[in-house]
């Protein structure tokens, strides 16, 4: 007889946050846009309090604020209201409007709502109101950003005669990443639009005046441009097609892994080489060679340590190759996430290090733990969320991706390329130093 306990399906604490959040992010990277979620105020104040705690400013986000009347008979009135207010008051070029669960799990239909008030409003200079489904139930806070990413795309690029241009996809990034990006681009005197960049929107300096819509972000007309793109490079192994202003306009389109490590990181410079004509400038190749003579030197402080990795699939899979090319054992990678290709893209990797990695998909942090305390890793790699396990198990944890709320700077961690991996690297090592020697019974003050 198969028990109760077996056959227990709810989720505890799923390792994913809302679609809706993404969707947040992605506005935040465009310039004079401001995200409006079509559902309760509380969607809004807890994805506002997410970001902030992770970014450490100031975040508004719109909402149509149901209650129990819009709950039951619709929320047109709502989001109407909501346009006009958030137009007359933060006068942004863009408007998102992102659904929450409780919209879409009504039926109602926000392209009809926007049709009516832009029908309404005739003659009036209306922001463009951009629509993007991203009910939580169906999708994680992932599928809310590329969701997002796409809207703007087929909502306002267009084609046109070539320009030389780069189409940049970052992804889901940290603007410290997104500013390595625009260095190493100018560097190779390749031009390129940034979507989204939220590089100085999410990490600027102090203000004298509050700024209702900060500046900076990917601006309109560069939207407009990205059909016009030479190229398209989109970071993502779990990237589906069909949203890329590549595949609209015919434009050439590479998608790449998340640059972390040697190995994805030259695949990255060998295509902007590739697009530019022109050699890898000399500054990379000695952060190559630093991070390279780093792995030697560190390599006895970390070999066949073993680690669980988790977080948003993309950000797992390039973690989980940087891992397995310093030497440290992937004993478990897990995401929230369902794309179907994370499990056989690292059981792919795997495979060549000579390495078995249980992958899992749609994780929960609860399952995460109950394995966690079979495998018994040395560290764990991924977001604050996992704080609560490595605590329990007495491991540390190195924090990347997001959310990063219990510590400063998340905002500024370097991910991407050689010289992210430098300082991901040196964090590894120093953190299974520091562990060492905090559980060492003499301890030491020389390694």
């Amino acid at each position: 007889m198969i028990s109760a306990e077996k056959n227990f399906t709810a989720t505890t604490n799923p390792c994913k946050l809302c679609a809706p959040l993404g969707a947040s992010l992605v506005f935040k990277g465009v310039r004079d846009a401001l995200c409006l979620l079509h559902g309760s105020q509380g969607c809004a104040t807890y994805i506002r309090r997410y970001l902030i705690s992770h970014f450490r400013e100031p975040v508004d986000i719109a909402s149509s604020s149901f209650a129990e009347a819009a709950a039951v008979f619709g929320g047109g009135d709502n989001l109407k209201k909501a346009l006009m207010n958030v137009g007359s008051q933060y006068h942004p070029e863009i408007i998102g409007v992102a659904t929450t669960c409780l919209s879409e799990t009504i039926g109602d239909n926000v392209p009809m709502y926007i049709s009516e008030f832009k029908k309404a409003n005739a003659g009036t200079d209306l922001p463009e109101i951009i629509h993007v489904s991203t009910p939580s139930y169906r999708g994680t806070h992932m599928d809310g950003f590329y969701e997002s990413v796409k809207a703007l795309v087929k909502s306002l690029a267009r084609g046109g005669d070539r320009t030389d241009r780069i189409a940049l996809f970052p992804g889901f990034v940290s603007p410290a990443d997104m500013r390595y990006l625009k260095e190493i681009f100018s560097d190779f005197g390749l031009p390129w639009v940034m979507l989204p960049d939220y590089s100085e929107t999410l990490d600027g300096p102090l203000w004298k005046e509050y700024q209702r819509i900060p500046k900076g972000g990917t601006t309109y007309d560069e939207i407009v441009s990205l059909g016009c793109s030479q190229a398209t490079i989109e970071f993502g192994h779990t990237l589906k097609t069909g949203g890329s202003a590549g595949e609209k306009y015919s434009v050439p389109r590479y998608t790449l892994g998340m640059p972390i490590g040697i190995t994805l990181s030259d695949e990255f410079f060998s295509v902007l080489g590739q697009l530019s004509g022109k050699e890898m400038p000399a500054k990379y190749g000695e952060e190559r060679g630093r991070l390279i003579d780093a792995y030697a030197d560190a390599h006895k402080y970390i070999f066949e340590k073993k680690a669980i990795v988790f977080g948003e699939e993309d950000l797992v899979i390039a973690m989980t190759s940087f891992l397995l090319e310093i030497g440290v054992v992937p004993v478990l990678c897990a995401s929230g996430s369902k794309s179907g290709t994370m499990k056989k893209t690292i059981s792919e990797m795997g495979a060549g290090y000579g390495r078995s990695i249980s992958v899992r998909e749609g994780a929960d942090f609860a399952d995460i733990l109950d394995e966690a305390r079979i495998l018994r890793p040395d560290f764990m790699v991924g977001n604050s969320k996992g704080y609560a396990i490595a605590r329990e198990l007495d491991i540390p944890l190195v924090r990347i991706g997001f959310p990063v709320h219990d510590r400063i700077g998340g905002g500024r961690l370097l991910h991407l390329g050689y010289r992210g991996s430098q300082e991901l690297f040196d964090r590894i090592v120093n953190t299974i130093i520091e562990c060492t020697q905090a559980k060492s019974p003499v301890g030491h003050s020389y390694m």
